[in-house]
């Protein structure tokens, strides 16, 4: 693609952006905290063009939108693609807001016994994932508040799970009885705590039981406070793992931000699973790949 493209993640709390060279190179990025909601109805338009309008300037520049932009409190609502999906059916639903110049991406949908599940944006950073590592099936999570697990069949989405692994944190970090024994902040990482908390969560039945845990620890002092919020982390994780039925030597993808990437490959590596890991650039190359055969 010969046009310029700007990529853009808006998602529910940050939106960040990213202009690219022809050969998905990003030449500059930009991030503020201006996610969605914090944007009035009918003025995603005027907030894109204050923080992204000088980028827009080129003639024939395209901005490509993943994320909850789509949503249903976003710019505009987006229908989700059913799955199964590839790059390119999801290129092809793309919802523009100016036409030829600035289009939003669809996120996925999949049923599973009569339920339905989601995602937006999360679609964009698996197939970004796929190009940068060359491969056409597969295993991947993209950890976060709602963790996503995606299976991948020739280049295209066959299903995924979403597990509510960070909110269960946050709530069980602020606003359960565990909270009264758990410091005002995380702190630095521990990784003793951390595997702990692997560890008991997989010969655990489940978080209902393995959770209280964190309490019983610090009634009888066997876990020092700043331990705590680590070891809670790898109960939350540690029971995500245990629900995937994973097998030692299988091969999965983590896709996201380092910090929480690296949690996740610790703790699969407990599981002898071979582990990939995918930053930031995965978005930006998802859409570079979707702009591709766009008319200008």
């Amino acid at each position: 693609m010969d046009r310029p493209l700007v990529a853009i993640d808006w998602g529910t709390s940050s939106l960040r952006g990213a202009r690219l060279d022809a050969q998905a190179g990003v030449l500059e990025e930009r991030a503020f905290a201006r996610g969605i909601l914090s944007v009035a109805a009918g003025g995603f338009a005027a907030v894109f063009d204050e923080l992204f309008g000088d980028w827009m300037q080129p003639p024939g520049t395209l901005a490509l939108i993943a994320g909850m932009a789509g949503s249903r409190q976003g710019w505009i609502e987006v229908p989700y693609r059913a799955c199964p999906a590839g790059l390119a059916d999801v290129a092809q639903a793309l919802a523009w807001v100016a036409p030829g110049r600035i289009a939003i991406v669809p996120g996925l949908s999949c049923e599973r016994a009569g339920v339905p599940d989601v995602m937006r944006g999360e679609e964009t950073q698996v197939f970004g994932a796929l190009k940068l590592l060359g491969i056409d099936a597969g295993t991947l999570v993209l950890p976060g508040t709602h963790s996503k697990w995606v299976r991948v069949e020739a280049g295209r989405v066959v299903d995924f799970t979403t597990l509510m692994t960070g909110e269960f944190y946050a709530l069980l970090r602020r606003h359960s009885i565990l909270a009264r024994t758990l410091p005002d902040d995380d702190g630095g990482f521990d990784t003793p705590a951390f595997d702990a908390g692997i560890a008991h969560a997989l010969r655990s039945p489940g978080l209902l039981q393995s959770a209280f845990s964190a309490r019983t620890l610090a009634l009888f002092e066997r876990q020092p406070l700043a331990q705590r919020p680590s070891y809670l982390s790898g109960l939350v994780i540690g029971e995500e793992l245990r629900t995937r039925a994973l097998r030692g030597g299988e091969r999965v993808v983590v896709i996201g931000a380092d910090a929480l990437t690296q949690r996740y490959v610790r703790a699969l590596a407990t599981l002898g699973v071979h582990v990939t890991a995918v930053g930031a650039p995965a978005a930006w190359r998802g859409l570079f790949e979707m702009a591709h055969g766009i008319e200008p």
